[in-house]
């Protein structure tokens, strides 16, 4: 699950990157298509519950 949670984080680092690339683009015009602020958001959803699963105590 560790794998799982440190390839969301990447999915959500590589979103952000996206995004800040899109907001600082310079033909205003030039608009994507992909919801990069969501997809990062399901990224660190992803990256979040995969390591609470992972780190949890065993009983």
């Amino acid at each position: 699950m560790l794998i799982v949670s440190a390839a969301g984080a990447a999915v959500a680092v590589a979103a952000e990157v996206a995004d800040w690339r899109r907001r600082n683009r310079r033909d205003v015009d030039a608009v994507g298509f992909m919801p990069w602020r969501g997809i990062a958001l399901v990224g660190v959803a992803v990256a979040l519950l995969a390591a609470a699963l992972a780190l949890r105590p065993s009983p």
